[in-house]
């Protein structure tokens, strides 16, 4: 017989037991609803408050993603928890979106509740954060599910840049308890999506291709080479597209990164551990030459000195040339206000009238770009309002490069590098990145990404009226991402997915 105080005790562990198994069920799916050969059971099913799908990449982080990958699926639905090593996401919503379309038209309107509350947990580093982000723009659903990023990655930028932190998370069922209801009450956020077009003339000496080190076939941040019939390719040219959520940049910070990542894959059992992982990027960045006097540096690396800078301001304006100081040696074109594992490049211009340059916001179909001429200019960043050098503010950015004293130089993409060859003779090598459209992604309150459309901040009235949609924009930039092959059966109409 149980005394008076271990009965108290053994109330209390069940109320507990059962208040964490509701709370749970909030987040639980149906395996009928995602899964078509699976029936529905008899008894009705309580609608959850927050339905979510979990893709984990489980090589982030060392055994992080792993173990997070074991959790997540003890705590929710195997069926709702997917490896993205081991079943591609688009492959993965390609079949979960026609079954609900299927359940739909069958007069489901529970499975149409799951739809319209459905939120996603991306886990991996900031290449698997913008892969689900690539996947769920290519769906174009008219209320696409926002994604809430898990900080498993070295640099963490999107997480840190919507309030998810940037440090590895805890793998225990606590932390990812912790973690679920802040997704429970996170906010949605409208961010900018942004196209990149490279184009070069084919040498004759044989085919170049700037193709990122690592072996990304499904990253949005490799590029990727457009086919023979895609509307973008020219005759005699070498042609690739790609696309980014938060950043462009090339020169030095992009050649600490190359190194980085080419070390990284060539002794994998060395980079297990983040705090490991930022000691040796520091390191490499002295190596590098990132760290070096500007005095003593290679005039070489100068980006004046092999590339010009055109830029159209705002939608409707004329190209113009950016003028560059001449030690710039690094441009980052910035989407968020994270980069290089949580510093803002832009920081936050005051607002006066002789100041052309104004605070950053995630979803007003501009860039910031800035320029460093070292690593020592970049640690201003560590001072109280300190930023790089700023440049402009631009809606559309176009790169030429042409022959200089150095034949390549590095480029990288969201935390993706490459190492990208220079004309050899008078033909230009051209980069262009534009504004292509928007995704739903869930910030934490307080998070440093601001909206143009919060009525708090005064840009928002003074940009009233423009067309953020982007009617005119040219057919070739209404598409990009992992995801070309992303297609729903020819029997389902994509404009009921809604």
């Amino acid at each position: 017989m149980l005394q008076p105080h271990s009965s108290h005790r053994f109330s209390l562990k069940m109320a507990n037991s059962s208040s964490r198994s509701d709370f749970l069920k909030s987040f639980k799916i149906p395996k009928y609803v995602l899964e078509s050969e699976s029936k529905r059971d008899g008894e009705d099913c309580d609608e959850p408050e927050c339905p979510v799908l979990v893709f984990i990449n489980s090589k982030s982080g060392g055994q992080l993603g792993g173990n997070l990958l074991v959790t997540y699926r003890q705590l929710l639905n195997d069926w709702q928890v997917f490896d993205v090593g081991e079943e591609a996401p688009d492959k993965v919503l390609h079949r979960i979106y026609v079954n609900l379309e299927r359940l739909k038209r069958n007069g489901d309107k529970f499975a149409t509740k799951i739809q319209e509350k459905l939120r996603i947990i991306a886990a991996g580093g900031d290449g698997t954060a913008g892969w689900l982000l690539g996947v769920v723009s290519d769906l174009k659903l008219a209320h696409p599910p926002p994604i809430a990023t898990v900080p498993l990655g070295t640099g963490n930028n999107l997480p840190f840049a919507f309030g998810w932190g940037k440090k590895n998370p805890g793998t225990d069922q606590h932390a990812v308890e912790s973690f679920l209801r802040q997704v429970k009450g996170a906010k949605e956020m409208k961010i900018d999506s942004w196209h990149l077009l490279m184009r070069m003339k084919i040498p004759k000496g044989g085919p170049l291709d700037p193709i990122a080190p690592l072996e990304l076939p499904h990253s949005l941040h490799a590029f990727g080479r457009v086919s023979d019939t895609n509307e973008l390719n020219m005759e005699g040219f070498h042609t690739f597209r790609g696309g980014f959520w938060n950043y462009f940049s090339m020169g030095m910070d992009a050649e600490v990164s190359y190194a980085f990542h080419s070390e990284r894959k060539l002794h994998p059992e060395k980079f297990k551990n983040q705090l490991v992982n930022q000691s040796t990027y520091a390191k490499l960045g002295c190596t590098q030459g990132w760290f070096s006097p500007s005095l003593s540096q290679n005039s070489a690396r100068n980006i004046a000195q092999f590339a010009k800078v055109m830029i159209i301001k705002n939608h409707g304006d004329q190209w113009e040339e950016l003028l560059l100081p001449h030690s710039i040696k690094s441009i980052v074109c910035l989407n968020l206000p994270s980069f290089s594992g949580g510093f803002n490049p832009w920081g936050t211009p005051r607002r006066r009238k002789y100041n052309a340059f104004t605070p950053p916001f995630v979803d007003d179909g501009h860039l910031e770009v800035v320029g460093f001429t070292s690593a020592w200019h970049g640690l201003v960043l560590l001072a109280p309002n300190g930023h790089g050098t700023r440049l402009a503010q631009a809606h559309r950015i176009k790169f030429l490069f042409y022959k200089g004293a150095i034949d390549h130089t590095y480029m990288r993409i969201d935390g993706e590098p490459w190492k990208q060859p220079l004309p050899s003779d008078d033909d230009t090598v051209m980069v262009e990145i534009s504004h292509l459209g928007q995704v739903n992604i869930l910030a934490t309150n307080g998070c440093r990404s601001k909206s143009m459309h919060n009525p708090l901040t005064p840009r928002a009235q003074e940009e009233e009226g423009v067309d953020s949609d982007e009617e005119n924009l040219e057919a070739e930039f209404r598409k990009f991402g992992a995801a070309d092959t992303f297609k729903l059966p020819d029997e389902i109409d994509i404009s009921r997915l809604s």
